[in-house]
């Protein structure tokens, strides 16, 4: 027997010792299974065969699994009920499937969501679930197949795909500029300035920057750039935005560029998928029509 074979049982014996493991019991699995307490026995044997490792204790009475059987026994678990789900996916969307995705909330709502139209033409069979998430989560306890991230390609367990740099300006209402006379960018360390939680350090990073040191103040603190760029609107202060973000303020004047100009910040936008979504074909559809508009709107189509 080849080591690719000895190492890969067949589905029926997985399912036999599955039964077993979890019912504790051989007459148990072979009544839920609809087979014969021999033929459980044989699948068993079968495994323990190819492993080279007892897998269960047998008395007269009682069977129980090994330490190594019950390490094995939560893997196989996990595995048969991916096929499970994966089975039922497949039955119930023939073409392909679904797309469960957490978002951020800004980038969703001015970036993405004007674009998914066109991804919703060229995929009609890939229906798309949006979640608002904001930092890390557990995808598998989430249930969510991939997520758009921003800050650095380190998620644990999980393949980042770069989407966009980001740049990162300075700004305020044009009132707010005006009625305060800021006219350098060492004029910014007098006023209120307002921070992204998410983004502890980009204030410090910019002035930085500008060979300034950052005011000590505290400042007020907002968990999403749409409620921090009203902040700026109704005049409160001046917060660190991503340019892509506010582009609509800035064309209609509702906002300006405080003195000083922008940076490149240190966090990036990625598609985050988990290793064990990679080749869920919605998610490899979805990261390649992201991609695609990513390079035409860096291109300026």
């Amino acid at each position: 027997m080849s080591v690719q074979r000895r190492l890969l049982p067949s589905t029926g014996a997985l399912a036999a010792f599955e039964a077993v493991s979890r019912l504790g019991s051989f007459t148990a699995a072979a009544r839920e299974l609809d087979l014969t307490q021999g033929a459980i026995s044989r699948q068993i044997k079968q495994i323990e065969a190819q492993m080279g490792r007892s897998l269960f204790r047998r008395d007269s009475r009682n069977v129980e699994l090994t330490a190594e059987g019950e390490a094995y026994a939560e893997t196989v678990r996990s595995a048969l009920a991916q096929l499970r789900e994966a089975a039922v996916q497949l039955m119930s969307n023939r073409h392909a499937g679904t797309l469960n995705l957490a978002i951020l909330p800004t980038f969703g709502t001015r970036w993405l969501m004007p674009l998914v139209p066109d991804f919703v033409e060229k995929h009609p069979d890939i229906t798309i679930n949006f979640a608002t998430r904001i930092g890390r989560f557990d995808f598998a306890r989430e249930r969510l197949d991939a997520a758009i991230h921003v800050g650095q390609p380190d998620w644990p367990d999980a393949e980042s795909t770069l989407l966009m740099n980001e740049e990162v300006a300075p700004v305020a209402s044009p009132a707010f500029i005006a009625d305060r006379a800021i006219a350098s960018p060492a004029a910014l360390c007098r006023q209120p300035l307002l921070h992204m939680a998410s983004r502890r350090g980009a204030g410090a990073q910019w002035f930085e920057h500008r060979g300034l040191s950052a005011p000590a103040g505290p400042g007020m603190q907002f968990e999403q750039f749409s409620t921090a760029a009203q902040a700026c609107l109704a005049g409160l202060g001046v917060a660190l935005l991503p340019l892509f973000l506010i582009q609509g303020e800035l064309q209609r004047g509702q906002l300006a560029l405080a003195p000083g100009g922008p940076m490149r910040s240190r966090s990036a936008y990625y598609l985050v998928v988990p290793n064990d979504k990679r080749l869920h074909p919605p998610v490899v559809s979805f990261r390649a029509w992201l991609l695609g508009k990513v390079g035409r709107t860096a291109d300026g189509a």
